[in-house]
């Protein structure tokens, strides 16, 4: 049993030694020799590598029949051998690396079109919660009262305050009730003093 190994930095996250790709998604063998034959069917489908491979054949072809003979290495009077099977070789071997580079090309456009899909159902279902939000809220304006109507209502309203006003305004205050008697001071007639006098 392998004991575990105490690690200093406990902060940073672990990473093991397979490479990752750019969703944090480890990449295995079969991918990573994926990518490298899609780099080389790419790189083949260039016009630089047409014009290296021009420029190579026509400096073999010149060095082999022009060149010293004793520093030849692919005889003329043969067809140039060593030059037909290398390339034969490297047709046999860019034919599979094209056809991977495709079936790479259509699984991703197989995901890409999925992903589209999906985006268009949301995008279906956002549009459809949206008309549907739009008519209910025309619905509840159409039920709103207008401004004539309002101004109609503010009006019968008016005048029926103005009908009761007269009605309710107050009568005359009423006389207090309880009220002790008032004291008589007025003051004595004269005649009656003089009546007083003369009884005396």
């Amino acid at each position: 049993m392998r004991p575990f190994k105490r690690r200093s930095d406990l902060a940073a996250p672990r990473t093991g030694r397979a490479a990752r790709g750019p969703a944090g998604t480890r990449i295995d063998g079969n991918e990573r020799f994926g990518r490298w034959t899609e780099g080389i069917a790419r790189g083949m489908g260039t016009p630089w590598f047409l014009l290296a491979l021009t420029l190579f054949c026509v400096l073999w072809l010149t060095w082999n029949t022009f060149g010293p003979e004793h520093l030849r290495f692919d005889s003329p009077s043969l067809g140039f051998t060593a030059l037909t099977l290398i390339l034969s070789l490297q047709a046999s071997y860019a034919a599979p690396m094209i056809l991977l580079a495709q079936n790479r090309q259509d699984d991703r456009d197989r995901v890409q079109i999925e992903q589209d899909r999906k985006q268009a159902e949301r995008n279906l279902a956002d549009t459809e919660f949206l008309a549907r939000e739009v008519v209910a809220l025309r619905l509840s304006i159409k039920d709103l009262p207008d401004r004539e109507f309002l101004r109609q209502e503010l009006r019968s309203l008016l005048a029926e305050l103005e009908q009761q006003e007269p009605e309710n305004e107050p009568d005359a205050p009423a006389a207090p009730e309880n009220l002790p008697p008032r004291a008589d001071l007025s003051t004595p007639e004269p005649h009656d003093e003089e009546n007083e006098s003369r009884s005396e």
